[in-house]
């Protein structure tokens, strides 16, 4: 998604586009995702240093609300932050560098279909699967 395109969306829902949101939306557009706010804000202050860290969850808490980035808790205690994608992605966190990656199947599909044959109407899913990336499968 384009900044014009969060540009519009903000519009949108009659928010202002403002400075300090299209700083924190190009952080996370240009970050490989999954960081915290913290970590978000200091690509943020790289961007424009007037930007403070309430801002930046000022932000990230309206896209979320629209839609347009997630938080997932990923097994470490923190939010993690990320543009939003569809819940068939899903996380497969290395336990050992840390490493975050997506993988994109039918699993989550099959949980979701498992859950409304029990009369359960699912609404997102966070699939994590933690274990060794490649790399450190094959460094140990």
């Amino acid at each position: 998604m384009s900044a014009s395109d969060v540009e519009s969306a903000l519009r949108s829902e009659g928010h202002r586009v403002t400075g300090p949101r299209l700083a924190v939306w190009r952080a996370l557009t240009e970050s490989d995702g999954h960081l915290t706010a913290e970590e978000l804000a200091g690509h943020v202050e790289a961007i424009d240093p007037t930007v403070n860290v309430a801002s930046v969850y000022r932000s990230l808490g309206l896209f979320e609300e629209l839609g347009i980035a997630r938080q997932s808790q990923l097994g470490d205690g923190g939010a993690r932050w990320e543009i939003a994608h569809p819940d068939e992605h899903f996380h497969m966190v290395c336990r050992a560098c840390g490493t975050v990656d997506h993988h994109r199947g039918s699993l989550v599909q099959a949980v979701t279909d498992h859950l409304a044959g029990h009369g359960f109407q699912a609404e997102q899913v966070e699939l994590i699967v933690t274990g060794l990336c490649t790399r450190c499968v094959v460094a140990s």
